[in-house]
């Protein structure tokens, strides 16, 4: 049985950038969204259809399988729940670990995530300048909440941009 030990944080700057792969963009969706949550996410090359259980902490239960990019396209188009999420991730190391810094388009348009998985909840890790407040446990920074309200995001000054969700 797979585990996600995952936490979330703002990005405050631009300097992540530098040091950035290239970006990949992402489209994603919800079949469902509740204690579990059922979702679809394609790349150009790739699809998987995932399942994640409730959240402990910053830990959960996960299952991922892998679809056809035909049968990805049609859930996305057909099936799940509006608005989809739209996303271009890049990859950064830090020390001994790989960032996924997140950069929304859509309704999200502005906000910027770093995601560092882990393999402990107390693992330690190093945290990078460009790392603001960690939003881990706020459900309005998570896939459900950005894909349930339709927000839009506010500046924070020298072009970098946080996330003013709407009130769930």
């Amino acid at each position: 049985m797979g585990f996600e030990i995952e936490r979330k944080f703002l990005v405050i700057s631009e300097a992540w950038r530098e040091h950035a792969a290239v970006g990949r963009k992402i489209r994603q969706g919800y079949l469902a969204r509740d204690a579990n949550t059922v979702r679809v996410r394609r790349t150009e090359d790739h699809a998987v259809l995932t399942v994640k259980g409730p959240r402990s902490g910053v830990s959960r239960r996960e299952h991922e399988y892998e679809i056809p990019l035909a049968e990805a396209d049609q859930l996305l188009a057909h099936l799940c729940l509006k608005p989809l999420i739209d996303k271009t991730r890049f990859e950064v190391v830090v020390g001994d670990h790989v960032w996924e810094i997140d950069v929304y388009g859509g309704v999200n348009h502005g906000l910027i995530l770093a995601e560092i998985e882990l393999d402990a909840e107390d693992e330690h890790f190093a945290r990078p300048t460009w790392l603001g407040a960690e939003v881990s446990g706020d459900p309005r920074y998570g896939f459900q909440g950005l894909s349930r309200s339709g927000s839009q995001a506010d500046a924070l000054g020298e072009g970098v941009r946080s996330f003013a969700p709407a009130p769930l």
